[in-house]
């Protein structure tokens, strides 16, 4: 859950992928499975731990992804009230964004970045960060790509130099496809494993990639988990109608 691109390729078309960089002492997540939340149908890998999930699709058009912190670093302060993995799942008990920003308590809960995506007669995209103290809400423009890296990881100068590796990524592909933006997921940067798209730290790594696309009018999600060499794709909860 800490750096995601966004890629529009016309009308319901799009490519919404994350890779999760995490604690070599977690558990790995169990690979994506369709759920009951709620009123909806939501597909999404479960972490083994807290139950939750940094990204998930549901049969009501919408698809979260999460990124730790919110606008800088944060120092942390536990214990939380809920985990942040089991709030994306609470999204799913309301009717919209702007219900869910208006009427869930967000106290007690980490700072994160939310990216909320949803598919209608055109594709909007909300972005929701949580400091601790104030939710602020934007929305993105769906028609641009886009790439955010977690700032808990990533430092300033380096969530710019990774825009700039994405951007130049971009110049050599008007029209990419989904094996065009893994391969950035998984060999983008310089061959600095501490900040490359796919890192490598001492205590830190890239445990898996998850993408979302819509590509044919079918939602899919795959998953890649890095730690065991496997990969799945299934197709998530709904058909576009």
């Amino acid at each position: 859950m800490c750096t995601v691109t966004f890629l529009p390729l016309g009308g319901q078309r799009f490519i919404l992928a994350s890779n999760r960089d995490e604690s070599r002492l977690r558990p790995p997540a169990f690979p994506p499975q369709p759920y009951r939340e709620g009123r909806v149908l939501a597909v999404y890998p479960k972490d083994t731990e807290a139950q939750g999930t940094w990204i998930a699709s549901a049969d009501n058009g919408y698809t979260l992804v999460l990124l730790n912190g919110a606008f800088e670093a944060h120092v942390r302060q536990p214990p939380y009230r809920r985990s942040r993995g089991l709030m994306v799942l609470d999204f799913f008990r309301f009717n919209s964004v702007q219900d869910f920003a208006q009427t869930y308590d967000f106290t007690g809960i980490e700072p994160f970045t939310l990216l909320v995506l949803k598919e209608g007669d055109t594709l909007e995209m909300s972005e929701l960060r949580w400091n601790a103290a104030q939710l602020h809400v934007a929305e993105v423009d769906t028609t641009q790509p886009h790439v955010w890296s977690s700032v808990t990881l990533y430092p300033a100068l380096v969530r710019r130099q990774r825009e700039q590796w994405f951007a130049q990524w971009l110049k050599g592909r008007p029209e990419p496809e989904l094996d065009d933006i893994l391969q950035f997921h998984r060999f983008g940067g310089t061959g600095d494993t501490t900040n490359d798209v796919r890192m490598r730290r001492s205590e830190v790594f890239t445990v898996s990639i998850t993408a979302v696309t819509n590509l044919n009018g079918l939602v899919e999600m795959l998953y890649e988990d890095l730690i065991n060499h496997t990969t799945k794709s299934l197709k998530a909860a709904y058909e576009e109608q």
